[in-house]
């Protein structure tokens, strides 16, 4: 994965917080951060990070605690790396068991963290879904992902351009969830677009459903974004 994966940095301690901020920024990260569990839970509604970079001790829910929720949440897709003060081995267990995927105790140098996000990454990059060589079936329905076309047995399916925009940017990684804000710069629309993608697919699927309200190929999937399934 690129340096261009999004971070969330969650961090009680303001000036830490903006520091990490402003040096993953300056590596080509992008970069999102939290004060704390509850931010972070209320950013994740609009993004979906690549990996979260979170303090262990914060008030409210600890590090420790909303790694165990996003685990039972995410499974494993969603790499954790916990910062702490606390660097004996029972702390350092305790966040494995956790569900964290890394572990780094402060104080701690801004380089050795970069390192190891990017070796996170790598281990933890989803194999890149093939895009058919052929127009992507969705039931009785054609799509050409190189034109924007859809079609059926009859003939062509009118699309308004943002329809077959939001369409081509789900058949061009079909089976893989797409956040909002990955679709949103997929189609250089600015943040405040984002909502404006969830118009669109409710528009989307009453072209390409057969009921839009119990959706056979494009799937919400709550807090991430949107999956297409293609299929006979």
């Amino acid at each position: 994965m690129s340096d261009d994966a999004h971070i969330l940095v969650v961090e009680d301690d303001a000036r830490l917080r903006e520091r990490l901020a402003r040096y993953l920024s300056s590596e080509g990260f992008r970069v999102t951060a939290a004060a704390d569990a509850t931010d972070a839970r209320a950013r994740m509604r609009a993004i979906l990070p690549d990996l979260i970079v979170m303090d262990v001790m914060m008030p409210g829910e600890t590090g420790l605690q909303m790694t165990q929720s996003l685990r039972a949440e995410h499974g494993h897709d969603l790499p954790v790396l916990l910062l702490t003060a606390r660097g004996a081995p029972e702390d350092r267990i305790a966040g494995f068991e956790a569900g964290a995927d890394d572990y780094l105790g402060k104080p701690f140098e801004p380089r050795e963290l970069v390192l190891r996000i990017r070796a996170l990454l790598r281990r933890t990059a989803p194999v890149a879904p093939s895009v058919p060589n052929g127009p992507l079936r969705l039931g009785p329905l054609s799509f050409d992902v190189e034109r924007g076309e859809l079609s059926d047995a009859d003939g062509p399916i009118r699309l308004t351009g943002g329809e077959a925009a939001l369409l081509s940017a789900l058949a061009g990684k079909p089976n893989a969830v797409l956040s909002r804000e990955d679709i949103a710069e997929t189609l250089n629309m600015d943040d405040s677009g984002e909502r404006a993608i969830d118009v669109q697919v409710t528009r989307l699927r009453r072209k390409i459903e057969a009921d839009p309200r119990e959706p056979r190929f494009l799937h919400t999937v709550r807090g991430r974004g949107y999956i297409l399934k293609p299929g006979i």
